[in-house]
């Protein structure tokens, strides 16, 4: 199911053709598969104008959908908030260590235009009358992933949608120079 999910969303950020990207030095299996299958050429101008971190970081957003909301969760065998998740993404993948909550997280970070956004920015919007009270990772072509709500799991969402329109509340953008490193494990 995830891997449809992940297929169906690599598809939708665009059809544009360019050179496959090099395999991941990772060499996971999922990103072995997904290069040599080219779908990473089809993502167009998103693959070509990002970073590799960036990329690494939706990349491996994606391994997570389908995984349960839980409130204060913090690892996928158990469930995520929408902080934990977050949190758990930027530690796992750029092994930085950003604050535990959503408002925490928009004040550690730099504050960028909506029209700025790339692949791996944070994404906030005011769910619960209180500014910054939720957070996703920006995935390109105006969607973004998230953990959402109580009784749902991560998923990918559309901020043109009118339920999350409404509610943006910004755009920030990690800075690593500034980003507490995660500890060595």
């Amino acid at each position: 199911m995830r891997f449809v999910l992940l297929l169906t969303l690599l598809l939708s950020l665009g059809l544009a053709h360019a050179e496959p990207a090099p395999a991941p030095a990772s060499g996971d299996e999922m990103s072995r598969f997904i290069n040599d299958r080219g779908f990473l050429a089809r993502i167009g101008d998103v693959g070509n104008k990002v970073t590799n971190r960036a990329s690494e970081l939706v990349m491996n957003s994606m391994a997570f959908l389908g995984v349960p909301y839980k409130r204060g969760g913090t690892q996928a065998d158990t469930g995520f908030d929408c902080s934990g998740f977050v949190r758990a993404i930027y530690e796992q993948t750029a092994g930085l260590l950003l604050p535990r909550q959503a408002s925490e997280q928009a004040a550690a970070t730099q504050k960028i235009d909506k029209h700025e956004l790339q692949p791996g920015d944070l994404v906030f919007f005011n769910t619960m009358r209180r500014a910054f009270s939720h957070v996703g990772i920006y995935v390109g072509n105006g969607k973004f992933i998230h953990s959402p709500k109580p009784g749902a799991e991560v998923r990918v969402e559309d901020m043109g949608v009118s339920y999350w329109a409404k509610r943006f509340d910004g755009a920030r953008r990690v800075n690593a120079e500034e980003a507490q490193q995660a500890p060595a494990r």
